[in-house]
């Protein structure tokens, strides 16, 4: 659990370390400056020494000792101090030895402006890990190769050979592509859009899209995000960022190359659904990001961000003085997925109090071309008090009855006198200079203005899609009885003898039975290589029984017409052996026929879903949920989602889906059973999360109704390679699941015994139930000051984390069947993951058990198991009990000149050196204190203090 104190800071520590060298610089190297015009070296120069930057600019060049009257330096080595950053202009052979140089001399901030790299082919890829490589030697963050650069407005630094300097601003703008980051360059400043930081990636070859979420998610000049994506490299990296920092500042992308998909043939339904375009969509979602189709909707995105509240829902009013604009913004809306507003009973009457006869009558409100500025106002009230209504969008057409400027002020006045702070207000005052000074009254009071209805209703929707995405992030899940911990064993045998078999494909009968281990309801199914075998099996199971063809290389059976159903004796079962072999051959002639597998026919009434998931080269296992049975394909209706997977997640993924409608009940058809629909997803997760040898998975079609559920057919795929090699746990997927081996029991000194285990989402309720029984000083302790009300949003903050950035061990005891959580210990990892900050508190009823020691001693065990090399502690200085543990656990403690003692512990030397008696650094709290405060110290050593 951070304090008030932790997280103003914690996270920044590293990445301002390593990053502020390069948009905070002191002092700047141009390496490649030039004096002949039209250079990059010739704009450089320029830019750092006409704009404004105050910091100290030094001149490389290894020809010429002096250019436009400034001196010149020959190599970097040859500069009278250490620089923070140097920016490389030289042609692209000789830049690993510049970054060599750069590194000896001590900067450790590189952008690399230079081009004729991995772009370039092989010869260029060389370069790159040339310069990889001596990154690693020195310790260097790079920006680039082959990049635009870097602009930072507030300090007046424009590393980019773009003489433009944009005005400051609250936006951090990230981009792929510096041709199309030049443009935006130049149309933001145009459009008097300020930067809070302009990036220009480039290659990639060190900061990547996760380290800039990272620095400027602790930026306090950035107020929002913005990226052009074209590809990501590290999805761990940059989706643990973005979760992270989606919750306070929005993460608005555009993703490149929305309609690229492999045409390769897939072997499953899943393979053939998801393409990459609606991977990058998935994680986009579960990061709580915004994705938008245009650049301008980037800006237009984060201006409204910037004004209005996120919008209740996606139920919109649309008012509007013309038929035509309204009609036009009703199919916009419509089209996106949004809904027009249903005005209650109340409003209907009063708009029909005093709106002439012949107003629309419904949703959009027409108020007719005569509109003044009153009526806006009063329809604009009317709609702001209906319950009905979650936003809202005002249409202004000039037609001559009334002036834009009255209607601007009547509607900025609506909002400024009265408590409407929940509801979201877009306008759209068509028309250019006749409307001017209406949008700019309308801005100055935080109102939106868009040229067209569409535009506005697109970024209502977007912003909808947001605050959607932040739910799913803040949303508690449910617990579900689902084993995290089935036998694992005999599913690696059945893969491991398919791959020594050289088989990619497992068969039916092993697909089911891998499936049965993870506790999957699934239909009986035998295999038979004979007729008289085929009877046998049908004795067993029971008529009526479907048979299928059964051979590695036809995987879509009915296709093939390798499927027959509802075989109710041995004539017809006979006769329908032969015709599944004979058109199996008829398929595929060269197919592999292994016989048939029989299964009990499914006559109940019930509903068809696909459950399915492929492993991407990118993001890893994706999973897919969706309509089910023969038409696959042809709906396409479908979800995706990335594992590890809880039941809101579940739930979510199933609700954006049309099949899900149905399955709430049709007809005369029940709903069916989607709490335990939910409990099967759940564990296809963890059977994803547990084999990354699986590589393709079809469940299709997956029965279910009211009552139970049944896989009738599985398809498994598994990468013959990777059964093989030595595989670290969960490498293989981009967001780490709940780390179930960091469970132990342990017995108190009472004789009660205790469950030590990582948090989880679920436990919010009993997480507060804990934090109610903390005395004030245990608060104080804790948190650095007393909290008297712990809302959701921070309940959810400390129990969903994601464990690659924080572990935090809760003790549980279970008594008389009621579980509850007496203590905390946790660690905020820094990006780096080679450090962290401890913290810990044990509720007040079971302090002096041994808890707290227990609990940071096995912290401290996992913090070593995830490669930390060092912990810090903060602590208040009258939490003696605190101070005292960290002591006695190794800590060396130091009293900070803010008023706190801070303890370390070097993880990396203790696994080397002999631990011995930890000292006091510097002064004690009681010694750097007046007399008087250590009077009052040694009173306070008299209370019993908490763990904090």
């Amino acid at each position: 659990m951070l304090s008030t104190h932790q997280l103003s800071g914690w996270l920044s520590v590293l990445v301002t370390l390593h990053l502020d060298k390069i948009f905070n610089p002191q002092s700047v190297a141009i390496i490649g400056a030039s004096d002949e015009e039209g250079t990059v070296g010739y704009a450089l120069m320029k830019n750092f020494t006409q704009l404004g930057f105050e910091g100290k600019v030094y001149l490389v060049n290894i020809r010429k000792p002096e250019i436009m009257g400034l001196k010149a330096y020959q190599s970097v080595d040859q500069i009278p101090e250490t620089v923070d950053l140097a920016v490389i202009a030289t042609p692209a052979k000789t830049v690993p030895d510049v970054v060599e140089q750069c590194g000896k001399a001590g900067i450790k901030g590189i952008i690399i402006i230079s081009a004729g790299f991995k772009e370039i082919g092989a010869e260029g890829k060389a370069l790159e890990d040339k310069i990889t490589e001596i990154k690693r030697k020195y310790g260097l963050r790079i920006i680039g190769p082959n990049c635009l650069g870097i602009i930072r407005p507030s300090i007046n630094l424009n590393a980019t050979f773009i003489s433009k300097m944009p005005k400051p601003g609250n936006i951090a703008f990230i981009s792929q592509s510096g041709a199309l980051g030049a443009a935006i360059l130049d149309w933001a400043i145009h459009e008097n859009i300020g930067f809070s930081n302009f990036v220009s990636v480039g290659s990639m070859i060190d900061v990547d899209f996760g380290d800039l979420i990272d620095y400027f998610g602790t930026d306090p000049k950035t107020r929002s995000i913005l990226m052009y994506i074209e590809g990501i490299t590290n999805a761990r990296k940059f989706l643990s960022a973005a979760r992270h920092f989606a919750r306070t500042k929005p993460i608005i992308v555009v993703k490149a190359g929305k309609f690229t998909e492999s045409a390769k043939a897939a072997a499953s339904h899943t393979g053939s659904l998801t393409g990459e375009d609606n991977i990058y969509d998935a994680a986009f979602k579960r990061a709580g990001m915004v994705r938008v189709e245009e650049i301008a909707d980037l800006f237009n995105a984060a201006e409204v961000l910037g004004m209005q509240p996120l919008p209740k829902g996606p139920n919109l009013a649309i008012i509007t003085n013309a038929g035509g604009p309204g009609v036009m913004a009703t199919d916009a809306l419509i089209a996106r997925g949004g809904k027009l507003a249903k005005l209650s009973p109340k409003t209907m009457d009063y708009l029909n109090s005093f709106l002439p006869p012949y107003w629309s009558h419904g949703n959009p409100i027409d108020i007719l071309g005569d509109a003044h500025a009153d009526r806006y106002k009063a329809v604009v009230e009317a709609c702001l008090n209906d319950e009905n209504v979650d936003g809202i969008l005002i249409i202004y057409t000039s037609q001559a009855v009334a002036e834009p400027e009255e209607i601007a002020q009547s509607i900025a006045e609506v909002v400024k006198n009265r408590d409407y702070q929940n509801k979201t207000i877009l306008t759209s005052f068509m028309g250019r200079g006749s409307v001017e000074t209406a949008n700019s009254i309308l801005n100055q009071n935080s109102i939106p203005t868009y040229s067209t209805p569409e535009q506005a209703i697109k970024t209502y929707l977007y912003m909808d899609n947001y605050k959607r995405n932040l739910e799913l992030i803040y949303e508690t899940p449910e617990e579900l009885p689902v084993d995290a911990s089935p036998p694992k064993r005999p599913i690696m045998t059945i893969i491991r003898n398919a791959a020594i078999e050289n088989r990619e494909l497992l068969n039916e009968a092993e697909a089911k039975k891998l499936l049965e281990y993870y506790e999957f309801p699934v239909v009986k199914t035998m295999v038979a290589k004979t007729p008289e075998e085929a009877v046998s099996c049908a004795s067993q199971i029971g008529y009526p029984v479907v048979l299928k063809i059964l051979s590695p290389q036809i995987t879509h059976k009915t296709d093939a017409g390798g499927v027959i159903l509802d075989l109710k004796n041995e004539t017809e079962l006979r006769e329908a052996y032969e015709t599944i072999i004979k058109n199996a051959k008829a398929y595929n002639p060269n197919a592999e026929i292994q016989g048939v597998t029989v299964q009990k026919m499914i006559n109940k009434r019930g509903y068809e879903v696909i459950l399915g998931a492929k492993t991407d080269p990118l993001f890893g296992p994706v999973i897919l949920f969706g309509m089910g049975g023969v038409g696959v394909e042809l709906f396409k209706d479908f979800s995706l989602e990335l594992p590890p997977l809880n039941q809101t997640l579940v739930r979510r993924m199933m609700e954006e889906t049309k099949v899900y409608q149905l399955l709430k009940g049709y007809r005369n058809v029940p709903p069916a059973n989607i709490k335990l629909l939910e409990e099967i997803i759940v564990r296809f997760s963890q059977l994803l999360i547990d084999f990354p040898q699986i590589k393709e998975i079809d469940i299709n079609p997956l029965f279910i109704n009211e009552k139970d559920a049944c896989a009738i057919d599985a398809r498994i795929l598994i990468d013959k390679e990777r059964v093989f090699q030595k595989i670290e746990p969960h490498q293989h997927l981009v967001i780490s699941p709940y780390p179930k081996k960091y469970e132990t029991l342990w017995r108190m000194r009472d004789g009660r015994t205790v469950l030590l285990r990582p948090i989880k989402p679920e436990d919010e309720p009993l997480w507060l139930e804990m934090f109610q029984n903390f005395s004030e000083e245990s608060i104080r302790y804790r948190f650095f000051q007393i909290i008297k009300d712990t809302p959701h949003e921070m309940r959810v903050r400390y129990c969903n984390i994601d464990y690659d950035r924080e572990i935090a061990i809760i003790a549980e005891l279970t008594e008389e069947g009621r579980r509850k959580i007496l203590g905390v210990v946790r660690v905020s990892i820094e990006p780096d993951g080679k450090a962290g900050e401890i913290a810990f508190i044990i509720a007040d009823p079971y302090q002096g058990l041994g808890l707290g020691t227990k609990m940071v001693d096995y912290t401290i065990d996992i913090c070593k198991d995830m490669k930390i090399e060092t912990l810090y502690a903060i602590m208040l200085p009258d939490n003696h009990r605190a101070i005292n543990l960290t002591r006695k656990m190794g800590f060396t403690l130091k009293y900070m000149e803010d008023g706190t003692v801070k303890g370390t512990l070097n993880l990396k030397e203790e696994e080397t050196a002999k631990c011995k008696e930890p000292k006091i650094m510097e002064q004690t709290p009681e010694q750097a204190k007046p007399q008087s405060e250590q009077v009052e110290q040694k009173e306070a050593k008299n209370r019993e203090a908490t763990i904090a």
